[in-house]
């Protein structure tokens, strides 16, 4: 499915003048994404600018809300679905700082916006006008390097929220920095639950076990190939899994490796490749899909901004066992990056976040396009 040609025009042309930067490729143009055989992907909706985070609001009947943050547009939105279709896209909130994160709890809209999270309460059922936000009682720190948050609630009831590192590579306070927090709904009784982690886009809960699940961003200036980005599992609340000290389990930093041993950390449970940019991540606890793919990863890669072949900008799958072990990995779904017979890259989309319906389709999110895709499964299992 392609936009039409005016169409593109008209929301390109209204991109730039909100400030957005809206690249010749930035319409979606999933005919030439490739997915396996008997999956199917549509263009759920291209009126979401800069999407990036996902979450469910209230679905029966197949109809519901997706809620959707994004980063440079300060905006989040409700899309209305109707049995995998999108009906209205609602803007219900503007002006804030880096909201990626969302998250839906008991009719409240939770937003992280760098130092703060805000709730929007009993947004269900006020899409047309939306509550002033509500401020939780908890600060983060200011600095918006690595500062935008993915956020969740985990099946303890807390809202789990990461704080990145101010930096490309530097030893911050792990107190403050470098680490994932919980606290409550209310925003009291902040703790850390994992630390040593430089940056995660994105988080999720085993299914089999309940052990938390995050993807976290490899350092930057090691060259082409090193270090590489990580799927890795909380088996213990506290455990440290290596920043500044040591890069994918096994690689020590040049400027503070001496310190402190790789040994001394938790390793990776799989290395997802160099500068991919693995962000956000959801096991697949759907039905729609054949039944090797459940309780699957899917993992959004956005891809590398300053690798001299570009590498990510797709979905990987990865296969994991009852014992809590990533067995394998592959490539779910490409063709975001675009190579011609000159080897020129073309890039017009860039996957954000992924999300399981309750309908068993697998929703993505594109913040280059500013568009949602579903991918649906239609051959046998």
């Amino acid at each position: 499915m392609r936009s039409g040609f005016w169409q593109v025009m008209r929301r390109g042309a209204a991109l730039l003048s909100a400030g957005f930067c809206v690249s010749a490729l930035a319409a979606p143009q999933v005919d030439t994404l490739r997915l396996p055989p008997g999956f199917r992907v549509e263009v759920l909706t291209d009126q979401v600018p800069n999407a990036r985070g996902m979450t469910l609001g209230d679905f029966a009947d197949g109809r519901g809300v997706v809620y959707v943050g994004s980063r440079n547009a300060g905006k989040v939105y409700g899309v209305e679905i109707d049995k995998g279709r999108a009906k209205r896209v609602h803007t219900l909130a503007s002006g804030l700082e880096q909201p990626v994160g969302v998250a839906y709890r008991d009719g409240s809209l939770f937003v992280s916006a760098v130092s703060r999270i805000v709730a929007l309460d009993g947004i269900g059922r006020r899409l047309d006008k939306p509550p002033v936000p509500r401020e939780l009682n908890v600060r983060f720190p200011t600095e918006t390097h690595h500062g935008w948050k993915f956020i969740a609630f985990g099946p303890d009831g807390w809202l789990y929220v990461p704080v990145g590192a101010p930096c490309n590579i530097c030893e911050p306070d792990e107190r403050r920095y470098a680490n994932i927090q919980r606290l409550r709904p209310d925003g009291s009784g902040a703790e850390v639950v994992a630390r040593g982690v430089r940056n995660t886009v994105g988080f999720d809960w085993n299914p089999v076990d309940g052990s938390l699940w995050f993807t976290d961003n490899g350092r930057d200036m090691l060259g082409d190939e090193l270090p590489s980005d990580e799927l890795n599992r909380v088996a213990k609340s506290g455990e440290h899994f290596g920043y500044p000290y040591c890069h994918q389990g096994d690689i020590a930093d040049p400027e503070f490796g001496a310190k402190r041993a790789c040994r001394e950390f938790t390793p990776p449970v799989a290395k997802l490749g160099a500068h991919v940019a693995a962000l956000g991540m959801r096991f697949y606890t759907g039905q729609m899909f054949p039944a090797a793919y459940r309780n699957s990863i899917f993992i959004a890669e956005h891809g590398s901004w300053n690798r001299s072949r570009k590498s990510g900008y797709r979905i990987v799958r990865v296969e994991v066992d009852k014992a809590g072990k990533a067995l394998r990995q592959e490539v779910f779904a490409e063709g975001w990056l675009q190579v011609d017979a000159g080897g020129q890259e073309q890039v017009w989309g860039r996957p954000a976040d992924v999300l399981v319906l309750p309908d068993g389709s697998l929703l993505i999110s594109d913040d280059q396009a500013g568009a949602i895709y579903r991918v649906s499964y239609g051959g046998g299992s």
